[in-house]
């Protein structure tokens, strides 16, 4: 697997304030954390950022970080979280989780549905998408960029678990539950319910909490 080279910048700069005046510069705040190794804190160039998650997504992002400092360091690491404004148009804080690529992760990879199925296209049924990214447990190169599943064998009733789904070699799910990824349902029960989400700390609140945490992981 070839590693997406991304730079970023030390900084030693944290909090609100701090965070506000990087986006301002068309920065993004960061943190790089891992189990051997004290937390870095980085800054971000945002459209350099922004064209790899264009072209690669986020889900299963692996990256040769490059950063810039005191003391010059490249770590391989992964996303492992990254926060958006409300309209999902600025970001506001990434978090990066060094890895080994000989040592298993848990990554989230998407879903993608193949063809029309049968009880939607002769029975008026209507498809739903239980699960739309898979968490799954594998070593970073053995990580799919999508898991394909076929769906134009199933009628109106039919369901695909998790457990018959084919992962690749290497890859296994970290769940025992044989969840329903996706179903196709009759016409009168494919509305879906809408859900409320809980309320979301402010976002700059949460990309302190998220630095404070790698920071204390370390003590």
């Amino acid at each position: 697997m070839d590693l997406i080279k991304l730079n970023a910048t030390e900084r030693n700069t944290r909090g609100k304030g701090a965070a506000r005046r990087l986006r301002g510069k068309k920065m993004i705040p960061g943190v790089v954390y891992g189990p051997k190794m004290d937390p870095v804190m980085v800054s971000l160039d945002t459209s350099e950022f922004d064209k790899i998650v264009r072209d690669r997504g986020v889900s299963g992002l692996f990256l040769s970080l490059k950063i810039q400092g005191d003391a010059p360091q490249t770590k391989v690491v992964m996303l492992k979280e990254l926060q958006m404004d409300p309209f999902g148009i600025e970001y506001r804080h990434a978090d990066f989780q060094q890895i080994d690529m000989d040592t298993q992760v848990t990554v989230s990879v998407p879903v993608e549905i193949l063809g029309t199925s049968k009880g939607v296209k002769d029975g008026g049924g209507m498809l739903q998408i239980i699960r739309r990214e898979l968490e799954v447990v594998c070593k970073p190169g053995d990580t799919p960029e999508r898991i394909e599943i076929d769906v134009t064998h199933l009628e109106i009733g039919d369901a695909i678990h998790v457990e018959s789904i084919d992962l690749g070699e290497g890859v296994q799910i970290p769940h025992e539950v044989n969840f329903t990824v996706v179903t196709v349902v009759p016409p009168d029960a494919g509305e879906e319910e809408e859900v409320e989400e809980d309320d979301l700390l402010d976002e700059e609140e949460m990309a302190e909490t998220s630095e404070d945490a790698a920071a204390e992981s370390t003590e």
